[in-house]
């Protein structure tokens, strides 16, 4: 996790105001922040300027689209889904979610608007991670209701 950048150090953490503090003296950002932070404009700014962005793996093996689906940015999720992202890439993260489909991602953060976005965008919600772990089951176990349901309503089943 060193590799990371101060950016996505401090929203693992869960700390915003690190977070914000480490943005505010960059001028410019990486496709992973950019998803990360949410900043859609930003993210198609350098996704013009490098569209391989899109197909860029992190130091700790997650998309862009995984940062924003798990940080809860439908928007950067739009933006790079239209650019060219792969729905379906599993994460190379062999620590903590391998194999997770950018969906697992959103499912695991409990962010309903992002699994919306993904699943509007065709993410299969049935995929399975490391373990044969579904988005469902992740709903299921975090008791969300209503991401279970729109889980259900796009096919997801047991």
């Amino acid at each position: 996790m060193d590799e990371l950048s101060p950016i996505l150090q401090a929203l693992y953490r869960g700390d915003a105001e690190a977070a914000a503090a480490a943005r505010a003296e960059r001028d410019e950002l990486d496709v992973f922040e950019a998803a990360a932070l949410g900043e859609a404009d930003e993210l198609r700014r350098i996704l013009a300027r490098e569209p391989d962005a899109v197909t860029r793996w992190s130091a700790d093996g997650f998309t862009a689209l995984h940062y924003a689906a798990f940080f809860g940015h439908p928007e950067a999720a739009r933006a790079l889904i239209e650019a060219g992202s792969d729905i379906e890439a599993p994460s190379r993260n062999t620590e903590f979610a391998q194999d997770a489909r950018p969906l697992h991602s959103a499912a695991a953060a409990r962010q309903v608007d992002a699994c919306r976005t993904l699943l509007v965008a065709g993410a299969d919600p049935n995929a399975k991670q490391h373990g044969g772990y579904t988005p469902l089951e992740e709903a299921e176990e975090n008791e969300d209701e209503e991401l279970a349901e729109l889980l259900r309503q796009h096919g997801a089943t047991r």
